[in-house]
């Protein structure tokens, strides 16, 4: 099996899509897969790979960690028709994805497609509804000439479902390394960087930006009672367009980490005690699942593919989006009884051991198989 990635996102970018590709292809290098990524640039410094072909880009105005890539048609062609693939798996939808698409069209080389972000529901953020029917009309386009639409979670394959995007729609599920991220990794060291004081870490983790609901969070955490909120903290880990506004509304009790991965990300999960997720357009939502390993209750929308994650009053609780006073009960109630707090959080971490990386890769390679072997049968009969 030869298989060709097109992706607008790629590590060392930090997002869901970035971290599941990243994962994906280094579980094809340890399987001996051959495989061949087409991504966008990076402005970090990173290694050269042969497996990795970097082409110019430009951020994409809804999502800046997906890049708007200025493809070489020549050059991709000649990579391509060296490489030989068996299989084209667009993980994105613009530029590379489309010739990604258009490579396979024309060479009948079967091609599926893995859905990955709701940009529809970014639209209401930016005052940019009006483009809704086009998205989806476009997304209807773009995916008719694969053979199989890949989707994290089931209520993503309902939407799509919903929108006659195609009729192949199986849902590919995402893991989570749960020997990385641990409660063993609590440490004191992250108190003392932040300068936290409060007893409870209450933890957000993702883009800093408008269509994560950003707002439910901060109302949230300032409409506790306040024998609750002045032994609380809240910790938020990542970047976006709303962090420099926030930044410069100082609070004693509200620490920004910027980006943060790796060790330290791993440290500062662990060393949380509540972790806060009021997005309502996640397909999916990887740092719930970091979040889970890393031992904490999760107080989340009731929405996407979060809702799928957590099962309501067992190892969180589900809110209904955008509702900010449920946020506030759920994470009172947590809060106030202690021991609660700590049966969630072992069955945080009971569910995340039950999310291995390599069984849902295994899963999708067997399913590209059988893509493949199907293409080859409707080839030879045809």
């Amino acid at each position: 099996m030869r298989i060709a990635i097109f992706t607008d996102t790629y590590t060392p970018e930090i997002n869901g899509v970035a971290r599941t590709l990243d994962k994906f292809t280094t579980y094809l290098t340890r399987n001996r897969i051959t495989f061949q990524v087409f991504a966008p640039e990076s402005s970090s410094s990173i290694p050269t790979l042969p497996q990795i072909q970097r082409f110019t880009s430009l951020p994409f105005f809804l999502y800046p960690e997906c890049r708007i890539t200025i493809p070489n048609p020549i050059q991709m062609k000649l990579i391509l028709d060296q490489f030989k693939p068996s299989l084209i798996h667009v993980a994105t939808p613009f530029n590379l994805g489309l010739y990604g698409t258009h490579y396979g069209r024309k060479l009948n080389i079967p091609t599926v497609a893995s859905y990955h972000t709701h940009f529809d529901a970014y639209l209401q953020y930016y005052h940019l509804l009006f483009l809704q029917k086009w998205i989806w009309r476009y997304m209807r386009w773009f995916h008719q000439s694969c053979k199989k639409v890949y989707v994290p979670s089931q209520s993503t394959k309902e939407k799509l479902v919903e929108h006659h995007i195609h009729h192949d729609i199986e849902i590919w599920g995402r893991g989570v390394d749960h020997t990385f991220f641990t409660p063993a990794k609590r440490s004191n060291r992250i108190r003392e960087k932040y300068n936290i004081k409060e007893k409870n870490i209450l933890l957000y983790v993702g883009r800093i930006a408008p269509e994560k609901d950003i707002d439910v969070l901060f109302y949230a955490f300032h409409s506790l009672p306040e024998s609750l909120k002045e032994n609380s903290h809240l910790l938020i880990v990542g970047d976006g367009p709303l962090l420099q506004e926030l930044r410069e509304r100082p609070h004693p009790q509200i620490s920004f980490a910027h980006f943060v991965e790796g060790q330290e990300l791993a440290e500062i999960y662990a060393s949380s005690d509540l972790f806060l997720f009021p997005s309502s357009t996640e397909t999916f939502g990887n740092v719930v699942l970091e979040a889970m390993a890393s031992g904490l209750p999760i107080i989340g929308a009731q929405a996407g593919g979060v809702q799928h994650l957590i099962t309501h009053a067992e190892n969180g609780f589900l809110c209904k989006p955008k509702d900010a006073q449920s946020f506030v009960e759920h994470t009172k109630i947590v809060l106030e009884y202690e021991q609660l707090r700590l049966v969630m959080a072992a069955e945080a971490r009971e569910f995340a051991l039950s999310q291995s990386w390599d069984e849902i890769f295994a899963k999708l390679i067997s399913s590209y198989s059988q893509v493949i072997e199907h293409s080859t049968q409707n080839l030879y009969s045809a």
